[in-house]
């Protein structure tokens, strides 16, 4: 059953993302009280060669971890590359094998007066207790898997990004603590955005607009540049962490300076609610219903505000229905025609700030610009 699952959805190209042991460090320093006595699960790594393990393991006393399992899946591209299987106790040689790594203390094992990595490694090349074959090729959703997730109390990862919705539906059904990457274009996906809409899933504290750098395989043609270990490092934009542990930055008041007035913020035409551009821009004094950019989100504060929806079709109920012409990236009439502007919010053409129109009005002539995807909120600290 797990090969079937597996085979139906392997690891593409495109997921071969390795996360650089800088960016989990810079991540994962705030939050060393919550994995204080807690059992850690990364079970989409290779063990050793995973960052994510090599993380972990070496401050597994640091953050006074209970346990840490890693479990890998067959046909890892990476598996094995530093540290051969046949070193690792317990395994065979058998390439591309599966298995999960357990460990339950990280001591001074080769008495080299200090604790590091080099004393996991000891542990794996000599217990043959903490290195076992999985038997269902090491799928998130194999049985051998979700029982190792039953156990545990935070997982932490990056899974891949074409399986993260499934990914992360599984760790909401079993109620699990979670650190992981993953696709920011997924906000918008109705399951994940229900999960912020109801603070049960926040962003992370590293930059939400700068991207995140990644290893990826060697064979990738596209990538930004080489690191001074010779790895390929790709920029992905789209990217950042996702958690159900605490996050102070989502704790703060957002300062907001801005007073309404009509002219400056102007309402949707599909929509009744106004919009804005940038976060810092929400005004301060207004009571109805404001749009703004996905990236509110990594701003989001329950406290001061209220997710009313995401602005798009079947998620709010637009208020018109005019027949609009669909005006191609320069402007000009293409000959299509659609109702409701595809089901997209929009509002008056204005030639100071919007680049060309969107659509045009078949009865009236009118112009419109149809706004990228918005969250709708409200302020719940509105102020005179």
């Amino acid at each position: 059953m797990a090969t079937r699952l597996f085979d139906n959805a392997k690891i593409s190209k495109k997921d071969e993302f390795y996360t650089q042991l800088k960016d989990i460090e810079k991540e994962l320093r705030h939050y060393k009280k919550q994995f204080k006595n807690k059992i850690v699960y990364c079970n989409c790594d290779d063990p050793y060669e995973s960052n994510f393990f090599k993380f972990f393991a070496a401050n597994f006393n640091n953050f006074g971890l209970k346990k840490l399992i890693i479990t890998c899946y067959t046909g890892s591209p990476i598996v094995g590359s530093q540290l051969t299987l046949f070193d690792i106790k317990g395994l065979g040689s058998k390439e591309n094998q599966a298995f999960k790594i357990e460990i339950n203390k990280v001591e001074d094992s080769n008495k080299d007066g200090s604790i590091n990595l080099s004393d996991v490694e000891w542990l794996l090349k000599h217990d043959k207790n903490t290195a076992t074959p999985l038997k269902q090729g090491g799928d998130f959703r194999s049985n051998e898997c979700i029982k190792l997730l039953k156990e545990s109390d935070i997982v932490c990862t990056n899974p891949p990004f074409s399986l993260f919705r499934e990914y992360l539906a599984q760790l909401v059904e079993y109620k699990k603590k979670f650190l992981i990457i993953g696709n920011t274009n997924s906000l918008t996906y109705k399951d994940v955005f229900k999960l912020f809409k109801e603070n049960k899933i926040r962003t992370g504290y590293t930059n939400f607009n700068v991207g995140m750098f990644f290893i990826v395989p060697d064979d990738w043609e596209k990538f930004h540049h080489i690191d001074e270990k010779g790895n390929k490092i790709a920029r992905v934009s789209t990217s950042c962490w996702f958690t159900n542990l605490d996050v102070e930055k989502h704790k703060e008041f957002i300062t907001l300076y801005k007073k309404y007035s009509a002219k400056e913020y102007p309402n949707y035409d599909n929509y009744d609610a106004i919009n804005v551009d940038k976060v810092s821009d929400i005004p301060m004094n207004y009571k109805g219903k404001v749009g703004v950019p996905v990236t509110f989100l990594d701003k989001y504060n329950p406290e001061q505000f209220e997710i009313i929806a995401l602005g798009i079709v079947s998620s709010i109920d637009f208020k018109c229905n005019k027949k609009m012409e669909i005006l191609d990236k320069k402007g000009n009439p293409t000959g299509k025609f659609t109702m409701n502007a595809k089901g997209t919010l929009y509002r008056a053409y204005n030639p100071k700030v919007d680049k060309v129109p969107t659509f045009k009005n078949v009865k009236t002539g009118e112009l419109y610009s149809s706004i990228y995807a918005r969250v709708i909120i409200k302020n719940k600290d509105v102020k005179k």
